[in-house]
């Protein structure tokens, strides 16, 4: 498959810009996915205590890095963990390709550019970038 002609990207900007995001207060963790299949690139933050991982046999269903600008340090993690990821990764794929659906629905001309869900516990932050997309969990703040 061909690349498209896309703006190069920063590496090492990115990854000062994931280190400084990982110490702020309240963030629970990040994970980094793959623009065009939703795999994992780079997770931050033990995503198991956010959500377990729920199943052990689906693990050829989920997407797995094929190579990319990112170097992946899901595997220095736990099985768990990983299935962990993997899992949530899969989840939010399936969220964000749902509401670009919509925003497209609505007006062919626009596109997504955030996604926010907030719960009781948590809030769920999506930004799709060019050649990722960025998923922060943090704490919800105080109303």
């Amino acid at each position: 498959m061909a690349e498209k002609a896309m703006p190069s990207i920063n590496t090492e900007s990115i990854e000062e810009s994931l280190h400084r995001l990982s110490k702020k207060p309240g963030v629970k963790a990040w994970l980094m996915l793959d623009r065009t299949n939703g795999a994992v690139l780079k997770t931050n933050g033990q995503i198991s205590a956010i959500r377990p991982a729920r199943s052990t046999s689906n693990n050829a269903s989920l997407p797995t890095p094929t190579g990319g600008s990112f170097s992946t340090d899901v595997n220095a993690n736990t099985n768990n963990e990983t299935q962990a990821a993997q899992e949530l990764a899969s989840m939010v794929w399936s969220f964000l390709s749902t509401a670009g659906t919509l925003v497209d629905e609505i007006d062919s001309e626009d596109e997504l550019k955030l996604l926010r869900l907030r719960t009781k516990k948590q809030e769920i932050v999506i930004v799709p970038e060019v050649k990722y997309l960025l998923v922060v969990v943090h704490d919800t703040p105080p109303v």
